[in-house]
């Protein structure tokens, strides 16, 4: 029988939910279970998808399409678990589901409530990311207790916990213990008082998990134990890590987290082996050498943003235990000026994905330094746009060649819409979205970092090389190096004449876990590392 572990927030946002339930998934996956997590938002849009990067940070793709919350990404990070569009619901998403079943007449004439439809819609997604071969299931409420946007998930919660029973449901309450400076005391009155509005929803938190910056003395847990009404083993304390979000495990672990839950579950644990987190924790701990990628952006002042490209940069710096020091610049400040004041001394250069005109004249500057200076370059989506204009301005000579998405009427469209993307009015999921394959040609710097002809990668795009360019681009040193299996849809972009270049239309960065980076961001740091040397040498 499928077991299903709910992690709620307290006192404020952003408290690590995400992390911390990626983490316990990492846990119980060293104990041999199969997980499945999920994250429910309470916000009324259907899905991030037409969320503003400075209000949302990144949006996370799943292979199966959907456009997700960025916890997600965690979630694959931290475990092998299998993410799909089941993996996160908004209440506009649930909402949206039981008005259409209302409209269709699937309710007989019934007044449609929040209790029981909406509720019972809510307990029906929790119950469909279950399935035989899953042991538990990790449900992360995104918000904080005592939202009005979570209180139908809240009410869902408790009829799930009374439905399925005490010994397949437990509950986690993560919470925060603020430092006081100036009195220097670590206060527990936040906490009690959110485990008390949880309580007065019906919820009993089986396990509390403290936030801190400060060492917690052992009176704290003993005191929030007994005004919380919950045993003192069963009170987590969760201080900020020094060296890396991927200390959290082994600091849970630390703690015995895994076997108070296995405990609660009547599981036996297996090895509990957690060796490869170890050896990723001690290669960002003790690392051999330093390399500096220049990450040219439009979103740059919110890590957020491209939450999913840092954590990539990082894996391929643990593959070859390198620190990743990240220079962070707005394309903006690229547009015009000498690029080599802002870029000048980089190992590597990184243009991520992105919409939009502003930042585009910046980023192709920095597209032109990368590639007249044989420094180590990886585009990816619109960094992919970015390299293709560049290269058809600068090298074959079209002045004026660009997206039609920037501009509808240049002379020059070497960057387009996609065909099955011109009767699309609706913004909202309607890109093409999800995993589809890619074939490289055998002697392309592809072939070699993924040591495969073909595989499967991401994409959230609208826009696409050209073909009506292909050939000239292709006579001008420019090398397609990865295409659509029916070699309708540029993929990969290479310089023939450069070190490290690649420019890719799909997100690679979705794929990448710390003990097993993406090839193209192990590839990049690698390129990286050696043209360092050189110079060093």
């Amino acid at each position: 029988m499928t077991q299903y572990i709910f992690v709620t927030g307290g006192v404020v946002s952003s408290l690590g939910k995400g992390l911390t339930s990626a983490s316990i998934g990492a846990l119980l996956e060293s104990h041999g279970l199969k997980v499945a997590l999920q994250k429910f938002d309470p916000y009324i849009n259907v899905d991030p998808g037409t969320l503003s990067p400075f209000q949302h940070g990144e949006v996370y793709v799943t292979p199966d399409g959907a456009e997700t919350d960025l916890d997600l990404g965690h979630y694959e990070r931290f475990t092998s678990c299998e993410i799909s569009g089941t993996s996160n619901y908004t209440t506009g998403k649930i909402y949206l589901t039981v008005i259409q079943r209302e409209r269709r007449g699937d309710y007989l004439g019934k007044t449609v409530q929040v209790i029981p439809h909406i509720t019972d819609e809510i307990k029906d997604s929790i119950s469909r990311i279950g399935s035989s071969d899953v042991d538990i299931v990790i449900t992360e409420i995104g918000g904080t207790v005592g939202d009005i946007e979570s209180l139908p998930f809240l009410e869902a919660l408790r009829q799930f916990g009374h439905d399925h029973g005490k010994e397949n449901v437990l509950f986690i309450h993560l919470t925060l213990l603020p430092y006081i400076r100036a009195s220097g005391e670590i206060k527990t009155k936040p906490t009690q008082h959110s485990v008390g509005r949880l309580r007065e929803i019906g919820i009993l938190p089986d396990i509390l998990i403290c936030r801190t910056e400060m060492d917690v003395e052992p009176e704290i847990p003993e005191k929030i134990s007994l005004f919380c009404n919950v045993p003192t083993e069963s009170v987590f304390i969760e201080k900020d890590v020094e060296t890396s979000i991927y200390e959290l495990p082994l600091v849970l672990r630390q703690q015995r987290l895994d076997t108070r839950i296995l405990e609660h579950f009547g599981r036996k644990g297996g090895s509990g082996n957690m060796d490869r987190w170890i050896e990723v924790v001690n290669a960002l701990r003790e690392p051999q050498f330093e390399v500096e990628i220049a990450v040219v952006g439009k979103y740059i002042e919110l890590t957020d943003s491209y939450k999913s490209i840092y954590e990539a940069l990082t894996h391929g710096g643990i593959h070859h235990r390198a620190r990743v020091r990240f220079r962070r610049v707005q394309a903006e400040v690229l547009a015009e000026g000498d690029p080599e004041e802002v870029l000048g001394g980089v190992d590597g250069i990184l243009v991520p994905g992105g919409f939009g005109e502003r930042g585009l004249e910046g980023k192709i500057r920095t597209v032109q330094f990368a590639r007249e200076n044989k420094i180590p370059f990886l585009g990816v989506c619109y960094g992919m746009h970015a390299a293709v204009i560049e290269y058809s301005r600068n090298v074959l000579g079209l002045k004026e060649a660009s997206s039609t998405e920037i501009h509808k009427d240049t002379p020059d469209p070497v960057i387009t819409l996609l065909d099955e993307q011109k009767d699309v009015d609706e913004k909202g999921g309607t890109m093409r979205l999800g995993t589809y394959p890619c074939q490289f040609v055998a002697d392309s710097i592809c072939s070699q970092e993924y040591s495969t002809l073909e595989v499967g990668e991401r994409h959230r795009h609208r826009y696409e090389f050209n073909n009506e360019y292909r050939d000239r681009l292709t006579e001008a040193g420019l090398r397609i190096a990865g295409t659509s299996p029916d070699n309708s849809l540029v993929e990969v972009i290479e310089i023939v004449d450069h070190p490290w270049f690649v420019a890719c239309q799909y997100h690679p960065e979705f794929q990448s876990k710390p003990f097993d980076a993406h090839p193209l961001f192990r590839g990049l740091i690698g390129a990286s590392l050696s043209m360092k040397s050189q110079s060093d040498g």
